[in-house]
């Protein structure tokens, strides 16, 4: 039996991503019939008049040839310009390159050969410093965007789905190292395209699983789960891991947490739990190195801290604390930020600044956003405390010029 047609990948994608679940609810937004959306998402989608074509620019966020529409007059590549340059963002490229290449003009080889340097990105990610590392991403991302267009069949597959890699990684810098949450909603959306591309549907949940953070982080709860409800059905597509669907549960816990929903949350850490005890043996895809029985473990103890479970959240972070390895520095000053913050609602100031100062300690080795945000939350805490020579001994060192200059020119 012949497989289906894919088709527009690119604005399903987009249109997934700006919260249309399905092509009636675009039509609705955009006062058409659902005929005209499913025309633009077949395999030879349309171009739309100038109006219509505005305003589904507008509500999906891209311009109509990143959204997988060809213009009469040719694709931009055919009518001599080029892509787009790169930027501070990896929400490049795609615009570029037709949803059908043309010819065979790389050896299978460029595949294999891109994807490696895409793994040694992913490896490197855990001791190079974020502000180095993400232009040399980018740059990658600009590469497997030239690259789509002189492959096809598998080999472009394979380039896509290094390429829907590639822009993930990006993004996830971009969100937790670099805090900038626009350019991370852009290049994840250029990853889940990437993942249509590729027709990876464990890629995709991975994608939107980061998605949902975005909203979840800003209380946006609704933008959240429509998100992991996505982030599920492509798992479910995919035959997904034990450890992808625990993954997925703790990122729906972390939003409710977010928004204010701990028991939910505690119950989505549960379940996750007994997902992992329950392992199928489905082996988990190799670029999901973010997670693991520990990490869940840290979420655990930050929703039992922000639901007022203190000693259960200093329990559970202490054995996290004890169980991580010593390549993992970054996690483990989100788990010290978050023992500080245990101690600081209990009225512990000595013990908070103890572990705050080895959050720093380790910051200063390896820079991540989230450990310094958690070392700034808790010294808000610390409040009524500041006239204690602990809390001074903090302020010395958390406004120190190496860690002030470090922080503000990220």
């Amino acid at each position: 039996m012949a497989a289906r047609p894919a088709g527009n990948t690119r604005l399903k994608s987009a249109r997934l991503a700006a919260g249309y679940a399905s092509q009636q609810a675009l039509a609705d937004a955009l006062g058409v019939g659902v005929r005209q959306v499913r025309r633009w998402e077949s395999d030879a989608p349309p171009w739309p008049q100038p109006e219509l074509g505005q305003a589904l620019s507008r509500l999906l966020g891209q311009d109509l040839e990143a959204l997988g529409l060809t213009s009469p007059n040719g694709p931009a590549t055919d009518r001599g310009r080029r892509p787009l340059p790169v930027t501070s963002s990896a929400a490049v490229g795609l615009a570029a390159v037709p949803p059908q290449a043309v010819g065979m003009l790389q050896p299978a080889s460029a595949a294999v050969d891109f994807g490696a340097v895409t793994r040694a990105h992913r490896r490197l990610y855990w001791s190079v410093a974020p502000s180095t590392l993400h232009p040399s991403i980018v740059a990658h991302s600009t590469l497997g965007c030239a690259l789509l267009l002189e492959t096809a069949g598998q080999t472009r597959k394979a380039v896509a789905a290094a390429l829907a890699e590639t822009y993930l990684l990006a993004g996830r810098i971009e969100f937790f190292d670099l805090r900038d949450e626009a350019a991370a909603e852009q290049t994840l959306l250029r990853a889940l395209q990437a993942a249509g591309e590729a027709d990876d549907p464990l890629l995709g949940a991975a994608v939107l699983g980061h998605m949902a953070f975005v909203p979840g982080w800003n209380g946006r709860r609704e933008e959240a789960v429509e998100r992991m409800v996505a982030a599920r059905t492509y798992a479910r597509r995919g035959d997904a891991s034990a450890e992808l669907l625990a993954w997925l549960d703790a990122v729906e816990a972390e939003c409710e947490t977010r928004c204010g929903n701990t028991r939910t949350a505690l119950h989505l850490i549960g379940h996750a739990e007994d997902v992992l005890a329950e392992d199928a043996g489905r082996r988990s895809p190799e670029w999901l190195d973010w997670f693991s029985a520990v990490r869940l473990a840290a979420f655990k103890g930050n929703t039992q801290l922000k639901a007022g479970h203190y000693p259960q959240a200093r329990t559970t972070l202490l054995g996290v604390l004890e169980s991580l390895n010593a390549s993992e520095e970054k996690q483990s000053t989100v788990v010290l930020g978050d023992l500080a913050a245990v101690e600081a609602a209990a009225g512990h100031p000595e013990e908070s600044c103890a572990f705050a100062l080895r959050a720093l300690t380790q910051l200063e080795k390896t820079w991540y956003a989230m450990g310094m945000d958690r070392v700034r939350e808790v010294r808000r805490a610390l409040a009524p405390h500041q006239h204690d020579r602990c809390v001074r001994e903090l302020d010395d060192r958390l406004y120190g010029w190496s860690t002030t200059v470090s922080a503000l020119s990220r």
